[in-house]
């Protein structure tokens, strides 16, 4: 044994480490400088031309279809990288592309179809490296330093809520004094400066090389699976993984009521549900055609994928703070310097502060009084909060719609509350998500991990076209509370339901350390 791997606290930090963090902080700059401009833009002025019943729900969709891109192409991004040209590669010529996206905001601002192709852009220059830039970070370290990695991660995510802070302060200030064209293309000009950065630094990454063409493969092995006929035994498993085919294919004649992104995600997961659930099923039938390590492989992946879709529930949640809560926020009193969209520079200003607070203070406190917040009790935790939030805000709502003039102020509770459970899920996740998946699958397993967001935006959008029916809403107002309250409420009790589950599933999940040999 080494002598670093006898004293953890001799091993050193990769001095690439801090290019990484740079361009993250960069990237994430221009990334929540747009995006947090995105609703209200909307509806000042692009939307401008749509009845104003209708303005503030179409942005709504529009925001949310464009973030489920965001976190829809992380599958391109990783399968090109894995398959094909490598982390580096992908994530510096992806990023060209993020750039002309932002290019297209500032020139087409006044532009419908310009506008939406420049996020059309932004969302597969952003997707494809999102899992990316987190996995290289990974590939920076291997077992011999393996325990700063969790700190990297942390610093890794502080400092993408330092460049969202600082863009959720500015940008909306911009917008209102300069106008779209500036207040887009600042973003533009910090994501040419991120890319920049990752460039200076290409002699000195870890350079992982795309792992060749495997017979024994994540998709070659649920193939194998899937298609093997057992004597005496029934194929219930092909059976549920291609009622999920029937079912995708159903999905997408929903596209006249919900849209072709919203119809089209759907049908993925209903493809990755009933295809990975069958797969379970039969997945040892896989053996003697591959390797039991392969198999044992594909199904611990499966296994984390149940993680994954548990952890949905709280990104339906938490991205509406970017569309639900600043639509409130316009309900509310406050100075008539103060924008709306401001109030979102709170939750990457908590983030700041907790992540040390947790680090240094709660978690050492805690495991002295014999708690243990292993990763999964942290994010099962973090999903509760995240539900105890919007109850909250559906209270507040409430207050609002009985005419009560409520301060901005009052949202200060809930983003703490939302903020502490970002932190619990988001930060350890990142991590979590590395340390399990196969050293041949980093790239696409991270796609999955932000794959979970792109499905918690989906319930959004499900939850947005169900309230259109007129049946439905008369339903709602049945009960006394508005249709946005109502709306609230659910999703509180959606995040809480899902918490309880994630806490019972973890408590049964096994452990794996797919580290990278020294």
């Amino acid at each position: 044994m080494s002598q670093t791997q006898e004293n953890p606290d001799q091993a050193k930090m990769p001095p690439q480490i801090p290019y990484i963090i740079a361009n993250e902080g960069c990237e994430r700059f221009s990334f929540y400088g747009m995006r947090n401009i995105l609703t209200p833009f909307l509806i000042t002025s692009l939307l401008l031309s749509m009845p104003e019943s209708m303005r503030k729900g179409m942005a709504k969709e529009v925001f949310h279809t464009f973030v489920i891109g965001v976190y829809f192409f992380p599958l391109l991004g990783g399968w090109l990288a894995d398959r094909f040209f490598g982390k580096y590669n992908t994530v510096f010529w992806l990023s060209l592309v993020y750039c002309a996206g932002h290019a297209c905001l500032a020139i087409f601002d006044d532009n419908r179809n310009g506008f939406y192709t420049g996020l059309f852009l932004i969302a597969l220059g952003s997707g494809g490296i999102k899992p990316l830039v987190a996995s290289f970070v990974g590939d920076q370290f291997d077992n011999t330093n393996k325990h700063l990695a969790q700190k990297v991660f942390d610093g890794f995510y502080w400092i993408i809520n330092f460049g969202s802070f600082f863009a959720s302060l500015l940008m909306p200030i911009f917008l209102k004094q300069y106008g779209a064209s500036i207040a887009f293309g600042i973003p533009g000009l910090l994501m040419l400066i991120a890319t920049i950065i990752f460039w200076s630094a290409r002699k000195k990454y870890v350079h992982m090389a795309p792992a060749p063409k495997n017979p024994d493969s994540f998709m070659n092995v649920i193939h194998t699976a899937l298609m093997t006929a057992a004597p005496g035994q029934s194929r219930s498993g092909f059976v549920i993984a291609a009622s999920g085919m029937v079912l995708a294919i159903g999905a997408l004649f929903l596209i006249p009521d919900i849209g072709i992104v919203a119809a089209l995600c759907l049908a993925l997961v209903l493809i990755l549900g009933f295809g990975g659930a069958g797969a379970w099923l039969q997945l040892d039938r896989a053996r003697g055609v591959h390797p039991d390590a392969a198999v044992d492989g594909v199904r611990s992946v499966l296994r984390l994928l149940v993680v994954f879709a548990l952890v949905t529930p709280f990104w339906s949640l938490f991205d509406q703070k970017a569309s639900t809560w600043v639509l409130q926020a316009d309900q509310m009193t406050k100075p008539s310097w103060f924008q709306s969209a401001q109030m979102q520079a709170l939750n990457p200003m908590l983030v700041m502060l907790l992540i040390p607070f947790n680090n240094l203070i709660l978690y050492p406190i805690l495991k002295r009084i014999g708690v243990e917040l292993t990763a999964l009790r942290r994010m099962s935790l973090g999903i509760a909060f995240s539900g105890i939030a919007w109850i909250v805000v559906g209270m507040m709502q409430i207050a609002i719609d009985g005419g009560n003039a409520l301060s901005i102020t009052w949202q200060i509770l809930p983003y703490a509350l939302l903020t502490f459970g970002e932190v619990l899920v988001s930060t350890t996740g990142l991590e979590f998500a590395y340390s399990q998946a196969p050293l041949a699958m980093k790239g696409v397993i991270m796609s999955f991990w932000n794959l979970s967001v792109t499905i918690g935006n989906l319930w959004v959008l499900l939850a947005n076209s169900s309230v259109k029916s007129e049946s439905v809403t008369q339903q709602i107002q049945n009960t006394g509370i508005s249709v946005t309250a109502f709306q609230m409420f659910f999703f509180a009790g959606f995040a809480l339901v899902a918490a309880l589950a994630f806490a019972i599933y973890a408590r049964n999940y096994r452990l794996v350390n797919n580290y990278r040999q020294a």
